[in-house]
């Protein structure tokens, strides 16, 4: 076999699907910096446009690399600009529920904020473990005990992505329990006109269901990572497309559809009320223990223990005036009312 014969792939490798899922992602991804630029959100959701980067990138690099097959730089490029993308989806939910903590903050089970910093901070041990042993598998002057080391470090990160999103939907799940039993989401007789409960409930929905979608792809890639070369799903390329591909593309075009900003206040000192109906301002939930404690000690349990006190400032709720001296605020008033 010459070297134009060999290619890295087990199959042909089409040429087609990179190019659909280019196009799709790339304008789905249009829409997003606009409506970042329209929600002023760039902070919250950013990552949605950068997360369609990585897949446009990815699959740019794919479409070039089935016209040369046996380009290894080429092929590790794309296979890991794949690999890396979803997470970015994922540390989206991280930061959007974060917020929503933050919008009903007494019935948080964590300070909003540590939300962020301890998934984002498991995300980059994720992303250390793909990187350190995406190089062992890669190199070429790599000995067998190198591979198999690497190997090890990419199924490690594989496991910890699904444990970590199995650990978020937890959190979301006690959350949302929590506004069930306080009466936020329950039947009122004012539930005809209470919007703040109707977006609440929807964002919560949004994240369930993009925490499936996600979910699903990384149960793929535990498959394939356990399974390996020879594995049915390296085998096949119909996996990747519809994992990496079809999923990732109904997850990122949901919520240009239903964007998390449609629901939430940009500030988070905005706060909804006891009442579940009415928006106040807040001081906002501030977390004064160094950053090192609030990483490794998100729940607060070292002032569990030594009984400290909280700041509890939504229990004077009456001293922070109404938002706009009205239940909701114009856009996402509307978004409510057409969705």
């Amino acid at each position: 076999m010459t070297c134009c014969d060999f290619s890295l792939y087990p199959y042909t490798p089409s040429k087609a699907a990179p190019i659909i899922l280019l196009a799709a992602f790339f304008f789905s991804t249009i829409h997003h910096i606009y409506l970042n630029i329209h929600y002023k959100s760039w902070k919250i959701t950013g990552t949605l446009p950068w997360g369609g980067l990585l897949f446009i990138a990815g699959f740019a690099l794919r479409e070039v690399s089935t016209f040369d097959t046996h380009n290894l730089p080429l092929f590790i490029a794309s296979t890991v600009l794949l690999l890396v993308a979803p997470p970015v989806y994922a540390l989206t939910n991280y930061i959007v529920l974060g917020r929503t903590l933050y919008y009903v903050p007494y019935l948080s089970p964590i300070h909003p904020g540590r939300v962020i910093s301890t998934f984002v901070g498991l995300d980059a041990v994720i992303g250390a473990l793909t990187g350190n042993g995406g190089a062992r598998v890669a190199n070429a002057d790599a000995t067998p005990s190198d591979i198999k080391a690497g190997k090890a470090l990419l199924r490690a990160s594989i496991l910890l992505q699904v444990i970590s999103f199995f650990l978020f939907v937890v959190l979301e799940s006690v959350f949302h329990r929590r506004c069930i039993r306080a009466g936020i989401l329950a039947p009122k007789a004012n539930a005809g006109t209470n919007k703040n409960a109707q977006k609440l409930r929807r964002i919560l929905y949004l994240m369930y269901i993009s925490s499936v979608i996600i979910s699903s792809r990384h149960i793929f890639r535990v498959v394939d990572v356990w399974q390996g070369y020879t594995g049915y799903l390296e085998q096949h390329e119909w996996p990747l497309y519809v994992f990496d591909g079809a999923f990732m593309f109904a997850n990122t075009v949901m919520l240009n559809i239903w964007h998390p900003m449609r629901y939430l206040p940009n500030d988070n000192k905005i706060y909804l009320g006891k009442d579940g109906v009415t928006e106040r301002w807040g001081p906002g939930w501030v977390d004064k223990r160094p950053f090192l404690i609030t990483f490794v000690d998100p729940f607060d349990l070292g002032g569990l223990f030594m009984r400290r006190d909280k700041e509890k400032f939504w229990d004077r709720e009456e001293e922070h005036p109404v938002v706009g001296g009205q239940q909701i605020g114009g856009d996402r008033k509307e978004a409510v009312d057409t969705v």
